[in-house]
């Protein structure tokens, strides 16, 4: 009798033990994703710094496009990831209609840049820009970027950036 319960008490053990390593395994895959949400923030903030210092005298384009502000850059509300426009803006008013965002991965033979090389499309990724006033200070902005997305199939994340702005060159 002792050895069955001894046996029951290892087989749970071993059971929780196997639950918890496909756990493991499945969290170290989305941080793939998570590294791909990372550089996309990172890519859109510095897409409103581009935006800043090609046109600095236009501070009223470094905000979101709303009915108050029709000449805002930037789109508002979650936004799928798109090609950037042929001003290199993401998440802006020029990227409506363009194509979905790819990755390109290594093909078959592990050599990236040839013939079989595979496309990842970023379907399952939103971007979302808020740029807002900071108060008592016309000449600053805030700027957050968040993305959302589902890791290995059943995460759900979400990765916030947050920055400033400024009217100063």
């Amino acid at each position: 009798m002792e050895t069955m319960v001894a046996l029951a008490v290892l087989a749970i053990g071993i059971l929780g033990l196997a639950a918890m390593l496909g756990d493991a395994m499945a969290y170290m895959e989305s941080s793939q994703y998570d590294y791909i949400a990372q550089q996309k923030a990172e890519e859109a903030a510095e897409a409103i710094f581009t935006a800043k210092y090609n046109n600095p005298n236009n501070w009223a384009a470094i905000s979101n496009n709303t009915l108050a502000n029709p000449a805002g850059l930037f789109l508002v509300g979650p936004q799928p990831l798109l090609q950037p426009s042929p001003t290199g803006l993401v998440g802006s008013v020029d990227d409506v209609g363009a194509p979905p965002e790819v990755i390109t991965l290594p093909g078959p033979d592990g050599m990236l840049g040839t013939a079989d090389d595979v496309q990842m499309p970023l379907s399952g990724f939103t971007r979302t820009i808020v740029i807002g006033p900071v108060a008592g200070n016309a000449n600053l902005r805030t700027i957050q970027i968040t993305m959302t997305y589902t890791a290995a199939k059943f995460f759900n994340r979400t990765y916030v950036l947050n920055t400033y702005i400024s009217a100063f060159n």
